[in-house]
C-alpha cells in the first residue's frame, strides 16, 4: 500500500497527537508556592513545637540571622537551642533544597513526553526533496497518568523525608544543649571541690610546718588537690570540646560563638511520662516508618505498571511528510517559416507529495519482559521484608528508649532522695567530729573525696536523664539516628 493512498493520515495523527497531548498536560503537576514545605512546617510544629523553615533568599537569611542574633542575646534554653538550630544550621538548609528538587522532578514527570521533530532536504541535480518528521512516544501518553500518580508519592514520600531530617536536627540540638550545660556544671562542682581541697591542703602545710602532720600525710594531702585539680581540668577540656560540638549543631560561628549557658541542667519533672503502649505509640507515629510503608505502596504501584508494559517497551508513532521538486523540461515542435519543425524547450517544477506514518516498538522476545518484572518483584519483596525488619527494630527501639528514660529518672531520684542527703548528712557529723578531735584529717580527707565523686556521679545521672528524654521522643515519632545505642547503656562515663 502507497504512501500516496494515506491522504488524510498525517493531518488526523497530528491532530489525535496534539489533542491527546493537550488533554494529559491538562492535568500536569505544578510547582507549590512554598516548594511543599507546608506540610514539612506543619508536621514539624506538631512533633517538636516548632516550625520548620527554609531560607530562599537574602530577606528569609537576614530575617534568620536577626532570629538568631534575639535568641543569643539571651541565656539559652533547650528550645531556643532548636530554633536556632532550625534556622541556622545549612545542612537542614540543603535538606529542603532536596526537597526542592523532588518537585521539580515531580512536575518534569507529570509533563508528557514531549515529540521530536525531524526536517531534512535533499538536493540532487535535477530534484530537491524535502522530508518532516514528528515522532511521538505514545507508550509514555498512554502510561502518563500512573507515572504522575508516583511521582506524586514521591514527592510526598520526600516531604516525609525533610520532616525526619528536621527532627534529627532538633533532637542533635537539645542533645548537644544538654551536654554542654551538663559539662559547665561538672566544672562548677570541680571548681568548688579544689577551693575545698586547697584549704585542707594549706591547712595540712601549716600542721606539717609545726610539727603536728608527719610529711606522708602532708604528701596525701597535696596529692589529692592535685587529683582534684586534675579532674577540674579535664572538665574544662570537656566543657570546651561540648560546646564545640554544640556550635557545629547549630550552625553557629564568629560573633555567635558568644553566648550564655546556664551553669546548671533543669530541674527533673515531678513526675516521669508514663506509657503503657510505648511500642504501639512509636509504630504508629514513627517517621521513618511511614517513609518504609509509603515506599511499598509506590513500588506496588511501578510493579504494576511494569507487568502492563512488559510485552512492549517501546511504542512510538512517526508522522512522515515529504515534497519532491523535480525540474521537468516539456519538449514542443511546431512549424517554422518552411517545410522546418521547430523546437522549444519549456522549464517547470513538478511537485510530488507524500504523507504516511510509521510505527516503532519494541518486542522483548528474548525474555517477553520477565527480566524487568523479576527485577520490580524482587524489588519489591526486597522493600516489604526491610519494612517488617524496621517495625521489628522500632518496637526494640521505643522499649529500650522508655525502659532508659525511666531508668535514669529512677537513678536521679535516689540520688537526690537518698544518696546526696545522706552524703551531706555524713560531711556534717564527719567536719563536727574533726572539730572535737574525734577523727583525724585523713577520715575528713576521705569524706571529701566521697562527696565529690557522689556529686560528679548525680550531675551524670541528671544529664543521661535528659538524654534519654531526647532518646524516647525520637524513638517514638522520628529523627533517631541509626546504630545509636540508648542513653542508659551508653552512660557511665563522668564529664
Amino acid at each position: 500500500m502507497g504512501w500516496g493512498r494515506h491522504r488524510g493520515v498525517w493531518k488526523r495523527l497530528m491532530m489525535g497527537l496534539a489533542s491527546s497531548s493537550i488533554v494529559v498536560s491538562g492535568g500536569c503537576a505544578q510547582f507549590s508556592p512554598d516548594g511543599g514545605m507546608s506540610l514539612v512546617s506543619d508536621l514539624s510544629t506538631a512533633a517538636i513545637g516548632q516550625p520548620a523553615a527554609k531560607i530562599h533568599d537574602e530577606h528569609d537569611a537576614a530575617a534568620a540571622e536577626a532570629r538568631v542574633a534575639e535568641l543569643l542575646s539571651r541565656t539559652m534554653t533547650p528550645d531556643a537551642a532548636v530554633q536556632i538550630a532550625l534556622v541556622n544550621n545549612r545542612g537542614l538548609q540543603a535538606a529542603y533544597n532536596e526537597l526542592g528538587v523532588s518537585e521539580a522532578m515531580m512536575v518534569e514527570a507529570s509533563l508528557p513526553p514531549s515529540p521530536t521533530v525531524t526536517l531534512s532536504r535533499l538536493i540532487q541535480p535535477s530534484s530537491i526533496e524535502i522530508e518532516a518528521q514528528i515522532l511521538q512516544n505514545v507508550l509514555g501518553l498512554l502510561t502518563l497518568p500512573r507515572r504522575r500518580e508516583i511521582a506524586e508519592d514521591r514527592f510526598l514520600q520526600a516531604q516525609k523525608r525533610a520532616v525526619d531530617e528536621t527532627l534529627k536536627i532538633a533532637a542533635d540540638a537539645r542533645r548537644g544543649y544538654y551536654r554542654a550545660v551538663a559539662a559547665n556544671e561538672q566544672v562548677v562542682l570541680l571548681r568548688q571541690a579544689v577551693t575545698s581541697a586547697e584549704t585542707v591542703s594549706d591547712f595540712a602545710k601549716k600542721l606539717g610546718e609545726t610539727g603536728g602532720m608527719a610529711k606522708l600525710d602532708q604528701a596525701r594531702e597535696h596529692a589529692f588537690t592535685a587529683e582534684v585539680g586534675g579532674q577540674l581540668a579535664q572538665a574544662r577540656l570537656t566543657q570546651r570540646l561540648e560546646r564545640e560540638r554544640l556550635n557545629q549543631s547549630l550552625g553557629l560561628w564568629g560573633v555567635q560563638l558568644k553566648y550564655n549557658l546556664p551553669d546548671k541542667l533543669p530541674a527533673l519533672p515531678a513526675k516521669p511520662k508514663f506509657e503503657d503502649d510505648i511500642e504501639t505509640e512509636a509504630v504508629v507515629s514513627r517517621i521513618d516508618l511511614e517513609i518504609a510503608r509509603m515506599e511499598i505502596a509506590i513500588l506496588a504501584k511501578e510493579f504494576g505498571l511494569t507487568r502492563a508494559t512488559r510485552f512492549i517497551d517501546v511504542l512510538e508513532v512517526r508522522g512522515i511528510r515529504r515534497i519532491e521538486k523535480n525540474k521537468v523540461t516539456d519538449i514542443d515542435y511546431a512549424l517554422g517559416p518552411g517545410p522546418t519543425l521547430v523546437r522549444t524547450e519549456t522549464q517547470r517544477t513538478e511537485k510530488v507529495r507524500w504523507r504516511g506514518f510509521d510505527v516503532d516498538f519494541q518486542i522483548p522476545i528474548y525474555d517477553f519482559g520477565e527480566v524487568r518484572t523479576r527485577r520490580a518483584e524482587e524489588t519489591y519483596m526486597g522493600a516489604v521484608n526491610r519494612l517488617i525488619e524496621k517495625a521489628v527494630n522500632v518496637r526494640s527501639e521505643a522499649r529500650q528508649a522508655y525502659q532508659a528514660y525511666r531508668g535514669t529518672y529512677d537513678v536521679v531520684r535516689h540520688y537526690e532522695r537518698e544518696i546526696l542527703p545522706l552524703r551531706q548528712i555524713i560531711t556534717e557529723q564527719t567536719l563536727l567530729n574533726y572539730n572535737g578531735m574525734l577523727v583525724d584529717v585523713f577520715q575528713l580527707l576521705a569524706d571529701a573525696r566521697a562527696r565529690i565523686d557522689t556529686n560528679v556521679q548525680a550531675a551524670t545521672a541528671r544529664r543521661d536523664f535528659w538524654l534519654a528524654k531526647v532518646d524516647l521522643h525520637t524513638a517514638v515519632l522520628g529523627g533517631r539516628e541509626s546504630g545509636v545505642a540508648p542513653t542508659a547503656v551508653a552512660a557511665g562515663s563522668g564529664g
